[in-house]
């Protein structure tokens, strides 16, 4: 099986080109990738504990799923592909943002992104697939940036860079659903 390819872009998110996945994350290629947050009606988020064998960052929590696009796949399309594949239910996403981000990791890795986070709602259980995900949870943003102050190593690092760079954003997009 061939391995996935991410999508390779500039600054300004134009694609310049295709990397396998690995490779990008050994060479810290910049490349498309998105966040999806998944809140219910209580003003929670949905995180979801990565699985043990994940290559990077496993057991970590993080939003409710993320991944990246492939080519000819819309933001959204994807978003909604990922959350169906990883948590095992579809609802309606829109794009709230997208940032740059570079973490690397001590497996010699590094996520060099251009992320696009969007946001949906839920008010449902997931049905997790176990091959992505080890656990979930509802948290409201209060009580998961509270967390992520006492114990910033139980999450990955692009969750605490969203968390850290846009929570106001988050909790204003959470009280105008």
């Amino acid at each position: 099986m061939e391995e996935e390819k991410v999508i390779l872009v500039n600054e300004k998110d134009e694609e310049i080109g295709t990397m396998p996945k690995m490779e990008a994350h050994e060479k810290a290629a910049l490349h498309r990738a998105f966040s999806v947050f998944v809140m219910n009606s209580k003003g929670e988020t949905m995180l979801q504990q990565r699985a043990a064998h994940k290559y990077h960052s496993p057991l970590l929590w993080t939003n409710t799923c993320c991944s990246h696009q492939r080519l000819g796949e819309s933001n959204i399309q994807a978003g909604k592909r990922r959350l169906r594949e990883e948590m095992g239910f579809q609802t309606e996403l829109r794009e709230l943002f997208s940032f740059i981000y570079k973490a690397p990791f001590d497996n010699g890795l590094t996520e060099h992104e251009l992320d696009h986070v969007m946001l949906g709602y839920y008010e449902g259980e997931p049905q997790i697939n176990e091959d992505e995900v080890a656990s979930w949870k509802w948290m409201t943003p209060e009580d998961i940036k509270k967390d992520i102050e006492r114990s910033p190593d139980a999450y990955t690092a692009w969750f605490r860079i969203i968390f850290e760079k846009f929570y106001h954003h988050l909790i204003e997009n959470m009280k105008s659903r």
